[in-house]
Order: structure tokens, then C-alpha cells, then sequence
């Protein structure tokens, strides 16, 4: 009997890690991507990366995909804090036009006892509309719009949201698209001081604040400006050569006092707080230094800037805010890679986010369960200064065990028996001085790529295949990914099966699980059991306090 419990004591003890194994890897902790850091939420605004998403409206295509009002809701509820309005003016609909499922004209505001409140500007009653101008879109309302962001932007996150305006209305709508936004945002616009030399606060202290990102309305000339006034006080502030002006209003006048009217009205521009956007001419231009303005630029504007002044960009970037979006060529809605402008500071990178490319996956990962904001590294913020390419020495290494997957459904085309399930894996890191090789057209060109042989079934035997990558260069985890894509394996085109992305300062280490998105970016019950080993050499960090040293860091 003794020897028979001697025997169940030892038996036990051989059996507890394995029991412990068991627990943990049917835990939460097994998890490949680890919980959000805590983040503090009282830096100013710009030293903050921010969800953005370009043309919110549309559902597809850029030249004929529908707009629908849904649109704003799916990005907020999905953790988007920036989303894009375009607004023209709105026309009555002939009797036979029937193709639209918005309902117009759109209804009137009520005053207090309910009866139809008059309009303020001679418009017949129609309201302003939300559309891709010149493309074959249909239009929808824009009160529908406005009604649909209040309605949703606070559901997952009590973080701010930025509206930003493309304002192609005459004078007359934008009247009501002021009546519109101060009726439907109501309670959640920022009040208070608006002056243009205001100091940006942060995201806690604008809490379910709606911000109004639109064109700066120049003030009244100093001869029609009352002597002391704020006005004049602020234009005095502005040297005769600056550009004062939203991107498609009239020049200002140096020879006389005057200045040529905005094409945006004075109550639309007042809105603007703590996001007033201007024409961007350059760096060094005046309003460069406004710690309100906003400067919106494509990405191929964005990629000559930083060609010409890498550290100005950097630097502007620290303090100020800037918005990136899609060039005009693509018309598919692709999206750019957000990864190489958050590397240069861009804090709003906005996309498409009804394609699911590897754009919106590094956004997903950047922003998980972050509420949609999320506090730049170190080197970032205000206290930093430009370190260049010059410190992105290799020493890096990274590499990963595919061992099996399980739940992995095919992609719809597939029957289950035909399945050959296998996994691309890229790591997505500055490459040091190739940064201009990386851009619209050249992402295909990566060279942290790699992928395992196919299995077969729902429920693969990879094979503890290894993939592996060494002397890469040094990094910031907090802007570095590694992507992973299962694919069906075809003679052509392979289909995708699933997909997962994470930010690499939020990789665990060791046997982890990674679990799959669909290609409609929802959760499914498929997932990689892999062992992750890496080590990472971080990037320099300079600052103004302490200047940082070069470490090699194994993530968790």
C-alpha cells in the first residue's frame, strides 16, 4: 500500500505542470496579444495617435459605391474617434427619382410648443447632403449624419470624436448645417474659449466632447475690426505674407486692409475650437504655429514633405496636429500603410475602413481596447528631439513556432474537404533609410515576409514549422506589427481564411494562441496554437530630460 502511494504522489507531481499548462492555455492569458497598456489620458492632444477613418459616408468603391448613414455607426462602435463628412447642397427631388432611401426633404426643427421653427437662411427647406462629390454616389442627409454620430459616438468609448467637415456648401447651407450640428450635437460641443492661440487640452478633459474640425473663416479686417477687440488683436498677431485661408478661399490682400470673403461663414468657422484646418503650404509658413490648426495632407504630400524635411515634419508633429489620407488614385479604396506616418507623428491616419487590407489590420492592432486614442511613445511628444534613421541598427530577432490550428473555417468558396490552410506571417518595422521605397505601390516589396507549407482541414497539423528572422533592425514596439494571414493555398489567387495583427510591445512570448478575424474583421472561433521567441533592440530614444540608451528588451 505505502509503495502504491508513493507512486500516486510522484504521478501528481509529473502531472501538476501539466495541469497547470492545461489551465493557462484555456485561459485568457493565453491569448498572442496581451491586454492594453494603461495610458494617461491628460498629455495634450496632439501627442496622441488617433482612429481616422477617410470618406465615412461610403460602403465600397470611391467612383460608385453606396453612402449610407450606417457607415458612421459600424466606425464608431468598431472604436473610431475621427470620422469625414463631405457636404454639398442639397436639391429637391424630382417626383420619379425614387432611389434614394433617405427621407426628404428632411423634417424641420421645432421650437417649444412643437410647431416648425423658421429656417435662417432662404434655402426652400433643403437641407444640406453627404456625398463623394463628382462620382456617381448617391447622396444622403446630412442631418441623418449628424444624428447617427451622436447617437453612436459614445457607445464603446467616453474618448472624443472629431467630425471633420469638407464644406462644398453655398453660404445659405451652411447656416443650417449650423443649425444642424448645434441641434444634433447639442450638449456635446465644446464651449468657451475659441481663440486661435489656445493651448490644446487633452483627451480626459474632453470627455463625450464632439470636436468640429473645419476651414479657418478669417476675421473681420482691422478697419472693421473695433480698436481692441480680439479680433484685431489677433490679426495683428498674423505677418502680411500669411495664408490665412481655408484650402479653396479667396487669397488675402496685403496692399489694402481688407480681406477677400471666406467661403466659409463666420458661424460654421467658430465651431472649430480645437481643430481649425488650413491650406498647408509648407512647415514654416505662420499658421504652422498655431497650437489649434490642423493640417491635412495626402499621402503622397505627405511622403514629399518628409523627403524634403524629415526632422521639420517630426518636429511640427510633436505639438501640433496633422491628418493623413488616401490618395485620390485609389479608387478601389485601398488603403495606405498607417504604420509609416504614425512613424513620423501623423496623428489621425485616415482609412477605409469597409476593406480590410493590411491597413486596417496594423489599425486594429494599434488601437484595440484602447478606446480609440492611444499616447505616443516618448520619443513623440513634446520632449523629444529627431533622431533620424541613423540608430536603427540591427539586433532584432524574432521568430515563431506554428504548430496547429483548429476551428479555422474555409473561405466560403471552399468546401471543408478541399481546404489547405496556411500562414503568411509579416513583420511590419522601419527599414532604416527605405522608408520612400515602402509607398503606394511598393508595400508588396516588404522584405519581412514569409510563410509555412499548406495543411489540410479545419483543424491543421502545421508541423512546429519555424519561421525566423534575425539581425533586424532596432525598433519602438509601440510602432511595430506583426501581421499573420491564413490562406486557403490555390494554383491562383489564395483566398483568405483569417487573419490576426498585433502590435509588437503587446506580443507575448512563449506557447500563445492566436486568434483569428474573418474577412469582414469579425471574431470566429479559429485559432493557431504557436511559441513566440523574440528580442527586441530599441530604438534610441532622445529627449530633452535624459537622453536614452540602446537596450535589448524579450517582451513577455
Amino acid at each position: 500500500m505505502t509503495k502504491l502511494v508513493t507512486i500516486h504522489k510522484e504521478n501528481d507531481k509529473r502531472l501538476a505542470p501539466l495541469k497547470e499548462f492545461l489551465e493557462f492555455m484555456g485561459s485568457d492569458l493565453s491569448n498572442a496579444c496581451g491586454d492594453a497598456p494603461n495610458q494617461d489620458l491628460n498629455h495634450p492632444l496632439s501627442n496622441y495617435f488617433i482612429s481616422s477613418s477617410h470618406n465615412t459616408y461610403l460602403t465600397g468603391h470611391q467612383l460608385y459605391g453606396k453612402a449610407n448613414v450606417d457607415g458612421y455607426k459600424n466606425v464608431l462602435l468598431r472604436g473610431c474617434r475621427c470620422v469625414e463628412i463631405d457636404v454639398w447642397d442639397g436639391e429637391p427631388p424630382s417626383s420619379s427619382d425614387s432611389s434614394s432611401d433617405e427621407e426628404f426633404p428632411p423634417r424641420a426643427t421645432v421650437d417649444a410648443s412643437g410647431r416648425p421653427a423658421p429656417w435662417r437662411a432662404n434655402s426652400d427647406r433643403v437641407e444640406p447632403v453627404v456625398l463623394h462629390g463628382y462620382t456617381a454616389t448617391k447622396d444622403i442627409s446630412f442631418r441623418r449624419v449628424c444624428e447617427t454620430i451622436r447617437d453612436n459616438a459614445f457607445v464603446t468609448s467616453s474618448l472624443p470624436v472629431i467630425v471633420s467637415l469638407e464644406v462644398h456648401t453655398s453660404k445659405d447651407q451652411q447656416e443650417i448645417m449650423v443649425e444642424i450640428l448645434e441641434e444634433s450635437f447639442r450638449g456635446f460641443l465644446v464651449e468657451g474659449d475659441s481663440a486661435i492661440d489656445s493651448d490644446l487640452p487633452s483627451p480626459k478633459a474632453l470627455e463625450n466632447k464632439i470636436l468640429i474640425k473645419v476651414k479657418y473663416s478669417p476675421p473681420a479686417a482691422p478697419d472693421e475690426a473695433p480698436p481692441g477687440s480680439q479680433n484685431a488683436e489677433n490679426l495683428n498677431k498674423i505677418p502680411s505674407n500669411s495664408s490665412y485661408q481655408s484650402e479653396n478661399d479667396n487669397p488675402t490682400t496685403n496692399s489694402g486692409s481688407k480681406v477677400k470673403p471666406s467661403k466659409i461663414i463666420d458661424a460654421l468657422s467658430r465651431l472649430g475650437i480645437y481643430t481649425r484646418s488650413y491650406h498647408f503650404k509648407g512647415l514654416d509658413q505662420p499658421e504652422a504655429s498655431i497650437p489649434t490648426h490642423v493640417f491635412s495632407l495626402s499621402e503622397g504630400a505627405l511622403i514629399e514633405v518628409h523627403e524634403a524635411n524629415p526632422a521639420g515634419l517630426f518636429d511640427h508633429n510633436k505639438r501640433y496636429l496633422m491628418r493623413a489620407y488616401p490618395k485620390g488614385t485609389r479608387v478601389s479604396s485601398s488603403n495606405l500603410d498607417p504604420t509609416k506616418f504614425w512613424r513620423r507623428g501623423v496623428q489621425m491616419v485616415a482609412l477605409n475602413w469597409q476593406r480590410f487590407d493590411a491597413g486596417i489590420m496594423c489599425n486594429e492592432a494599434m488601437f484595440t481596447g484602447t478606446g480609440g486614442w492611444i499616447l505616443k511613445p516618448e520619443a513623440y511628444r513634446a520632449t523629444a528631439q529627431y533622431t533620424g534613421d541613423a540608430d536603427l541598427v540591427q539586433g532584432s530577432r524574432f521568430s515563431i513556432v506554428f504548430m496547429a490550428g483548429q476551428n479555422i473555417d474555409p473561405p466560403k468558396d471552399i468546401d471543408a474537404g478541399d481546404f489547405h490552410p496556411f500562414v503568411k506571417c509579416e513583420l511590419h518595422l522601419e527599414v532604416p533609410e527605405n522608408w520612400e521605397d515602402l509607398s503606394p505601390g511598393k508595400e508588396k516589396d516588404g522584405k519581412f515576409k514569409a510563410k509555412t507549407k499548406a495543411a489540410r482541414g479545419s483543424h491543421p497539423d502545421f508541423k512546429n514549422q519555424t519561421i525566423g528572422f534575425e539581425n533586424l533592425p532596432s525598433i519602438l514596439p509601440e510602432l511595430a506589427f506583426v501581421r499573420f494571414k491564413v490562406m486557403h493555398n490555390k494554383f491562383v489567387g489564395d483566398s483568405l481564411a483569417g487573419w490576426a495583427c498585433i502590435r509588437l510591445d503587446r506580443l507575448q512570448t512563449g506557447y500563445r494562441f492566436i486568434h483569428l478575424f474573418d474577412a469582414k474583421g469579425v471574431q470566429t472561433r479559429g485559432v493557431v496554437l504557436v511559441h513566440v521567441n523574440c528580442s527586441w533592440k530599441l530604438r534610441g530614444i532622445k529627449t530633452t530630460a535624459t537622453p536614452g540608451q540602446q537596450t535589448e528588451l524579450p517582451l513577455r
